[in-house]
């Protein structure tokens, strides 16, 4: 299917089963025919006049020309699940979201800020329940299909913990009317922050952090600066919140210079007592020991081994807290999963080729709408925008920075002047800490974290211009003061700081940027 513009206002509908889980381990000969049926009556209900993108499990991703045409379709799901019989396995109960919104049409599927925001809507929803958004109501209200009314229930935050949505639940003669409260960020208890931007993609990563924490009690995402593992580890702490009744806390150790302090951090932002006479640590160690509460604790690279010795000290003393840690490097402490955040994820086929959508292309677009309203996505600017991401290694930041460059630049001007990516990136938001503002920074910041023979090497490495092994780094990059049986030790150092695990041109290019030592001169590689 051809690449069209961004197309919209459209409207979205997710659904999902409540306790699916559940009723896989207490079913599991049974469900899979179950979840056939439902998901055949919720084709029924959608395909009449709207068009089911994807399944999703055992939910439907679909879209609709009108809004009008979405809660009609929703209200006939719902009331052919609730007549339908499910001896089997108990009745599968639907949740159901509606939000209505403009997305980019690519490749068969639908991106942007509308499309997750309908998932973050469904996702406080109950079984049996239809909720809409604000922007869905205002476009029915006085114009509802038959039966059909609407019940307030007021401005609750939503899991992709951006600005808070009004709230409203489809009421009909032949749906249940009553529900628990919705399972909004506000029903539990958490610290996380608001967003001020939406999160893009990560629906593969997502899961795969939630199932590290099934089975491990920390969790630390690693990556390079700009990697996108804050919002990768606030998002699935969102996506916990039920899970753990003391709440989801944020501990942010970016401010911190002494390491003295990371205890004391965690101390304030848990509200543990402080008591004379007892360490922070001590603190922790008592007041967590029954507590059930996930904790993401950001930022770790720079107090690296404090943050060690707090998170091993409340894992041994509090069985049932969990931790997401974020860092440039593990933390190694026993039990640990470390879990690299990898790049957005990029079109596939050759360059500039059309290839398929791609999350790195997805959120450009995004951001280049919160830049520059007018921006639109085409077949040519796609071009560039596929070059820009592909060059930018899928970097979240970098992408980012490069997007708020349409206010002066036209896509194709960017593409062009990436050849000085570290002049053009700048810019960014001027809330963010320094190292967040530009890529030159965002690369700096490591590399200043790195021992002197690690930056050595890392300038070094630069020589290369594709894919290396053990056996050129040690040819390529031993002598004046570093030796060829160094390198065993030295490279994987850099690979777990996040510096040189592929040799991608960003890190190659802010190597070649960085002063060597006097008279440090690396042997090029044979080769063209």
């Amino acid at each position: 299917m051809s690449t069209s513009p961004a197309v919209g206002p459209v409207t979205f509908v997710f659904t999902d089963v409540e306790g699916s889980t559940r009723l896989w381990e207490a079913h599991p000969e049974t469900m899979p025919s179950a979840v056939a049926r439902h998901l055949g009556m919720l084709h029924q209900a959608m395909d009449r006049d709207g068009t089911v993108v994807k399944e999703m499990g055992d939910g439907i991703f679909a879209v609709f020309p009108n809004p009008h045409a979405a809660v009609s379709a929703t209200l006939a799901a719902q009331r052919s699940l609730a007549a339908a019989s499910w001896p089997a396995t108990g009745p599968l109960r639907a949740r159901v979201g509606v939000h209505t919104g403009e997305a980019i049409f690519d490749h068969g599927d639908y991106f942007g800020n509308a499309v997750n925001r309908c998932a973050r809507v469904m996702a406080i929803a109950h079984g049996g329940q239809i909720i809409v958004s604000d922007t869905t109501y205002a476009l029915v209200r006085d114009d509802p299909p038959r039966g059909v009314s609407f019940l307030d229930l007021g401005e609750h935050r939503l899991r992709d913990l951006t600005r808070p949505e009004h709230i409203r639940q489809i009421v009909h003669p032949e749906l249940q009317a009553e529900f628990p409260p919705l399972r909004s960020l506000g029903t539990f208890r958490n610290n996380l922050p608001a967003e001020l931007s939406s999160f893009i993609g990560r629906t593969a990563e997502l899961a795969a952090v939630k199932a590290a924490l099934e089975s491990s009690r920390l969790v630390t995402l690693t990556g390079a600066g700009g990697a996108g593992k804050t919002r990768l580890a606030l998002q699935a702490a969102a996506d916990r919140i039920e899970m753990h009744r003391d709440g989801v806390w944020l501990v942010d150790l970016a401010g911190l210079a002494d390491p003295g302090l990371v205890a004391h951090a965690l101390v304030s932002a848990l509200h543990v007592p402080e008591l004379l006479g007892r360490s922070a640590i001590d603190a922790l160690a008592m007041d967590l020991a029954t507590r059930n509460m996930l904790v993401v604790l950001d930022n770790c690279e720079h107090v690296i081994a404090a943050a060690a010795e707090v998170t091993a000290t409340v894992l041994r003393s509090a069985p049932h807290v969990r931790i997401i840690a974020t860092s440039r490097e593990p933390l190694n402490v026993p039990g640990e999963v470390s879990w690299r955040v990898p790049s957005l994820s990029l079109p596939s086929g050759a360059a500039n080729a059309g290839g398929t959508g791609s999350e790195a292309v997805a959120l450009f677009v995004e951001r280049a709408r919160a830049a520059d309203p007018t921006f639109g996505l085409t077949p040519e600017t796609r071009l560039a925008i596929e070059t820009i991401c592909r060059r930018l290694d899928g970097l979240p930041l970098a992408i980012e920075l490069a997007a708020a460059r349409v206010r002066a630049l036209a896509v194709v001007e960017i593409a062009q002047r990436l050849n000085d990516r570290f002049s053009l990136l700048t810019g960014g938001s001027r809330t963010a800490l320094p190292r967040q503002r530009t890529l030159e920074a965002a690369v700096a910041w490591s590399y200043d974290l790195l021992e002197p023979e690690e930056r050595t090497l890392f300038i070094r490495l630069s020589v290369f211009a594709g894919s290396f092994d053990l056996a050129g780094v040690e040819s390529v990059c031993s002598g004046n003061g570093i030796e060829s049986t160094q390198m065993i030790g030295l490279l994987p150092k850099l690979v777990d700081k996040s510096l040189r695990r592929d040799p991608l041109p960003t890190a190659r290019d802010a190597a070649r940027l960085r002063p060597r030592p006097t008279g440090d001169v690396a042997r090029r590689p044979d080769g063209p």
